[in-house]
């Protein structure tokens, strides 16, 4: 797996910089599926979190673990994270040259291989570093939700896997459909055992953000639980 580091790390901070994972739909999304995750981490014990960013979803992450490492290609982020996290270890390192000293029980991967330059080359790279039991919590966009479809009717994008103006800016490389999201796990050698989604999203986050309330986020992120082909978001949960 070629990469160039320099070159990476800059793009990373450079989406650092101008970070929108804060906003309200942006830690709704975050918080819901992190909780959707944590319905399989009973009885385990040891978490990498791969891409925390702020550490929107590691507020909830660390609630279960109290051994937490948190790996992060952005030293703007990995700043923020030793302040707020000071219990867990951080690792300023790419996913592609980290290589850690042992192996994890749960490895969280929120809203992170849309923006790796090879997926699969990563989820191979990571299944190394599960125990014989553990598992991987994945979520990423989806090329089918609700408001894809609307913008292409529209006209605001030629096809649903367009990358939006808000997918450029937070540095997204492509948009997965439910297919193509469990192809990358199977053919990195991984077992899926469970497919999902969540947030039933018809319009824009700026819409939305300009009228709904908390309580009407979360009704749609229960609802696209319901029907995860078409949600804003998908999961899977992934074993050796």
């Amino acid at each position: 797996m070629s990469i160039d580091q320099a070159e990476e790390i800059n793009r990373l901070d450079g989406v650092a910089s101008g970070s929108l994972y804060q906003t309200p739909a942006g830690v709704a999304t975050i918080a819901y599926s992190t909780r959707i995750f944590g319905r399989y981490w009973h009885g385990r014990e040891r978490c990498l979190e791969m891409g925390p960013a702020e550490g929107v979803g590691t507020e909830i992450i660390a609630s279960f673990f109290s051994d937490l490492t948190l790996l992060e290609g952005s030293e703007t982020f990995c700043q923020t994270l030793r302040r707020k996290f000071p219990a867990a270890s951080v690792v300023h390192s790419l996913f592609e040259h980290y290589r850690p000293d042992r192996k994890f029980d749960v490895i969280v991967l929120g809203h992170v291989l849309e923006h790796v330059e090879s997926p699969t080359d990563v989820l191979r790279l990571v299944r190394q570093w599960l125990t014989p039991t553990g598992i991987i919590c994945s979520a990423v966009p989806n090329a089918r939700s609700l408001h894809r479809q609307a913008a292409v009717i529209m006209g605001l994008l030629k096809s649903e896997y367009d990358l939006s103006a808000l997918d450029l800016h937070h540095g997204h490389r492509r948009v997965y459909n439910p297919e193509s999201f469990r192809r990358d796990f199977i053919e990195a050698g991984l077992k899926i055992d469970v497919f999902g989604g969540y947030w039933l999203k018809p319009v824009s986050n700026a819409q939305l953000e300009s009228t709904w309330t908390p309580a009407m986020l979360d009704a749609f992120m229960q609802l696209g639980e319901r029907y995860p082909d078409i949600a804003g978001e998908i999961y899977v949960i992934a074993s050796r």
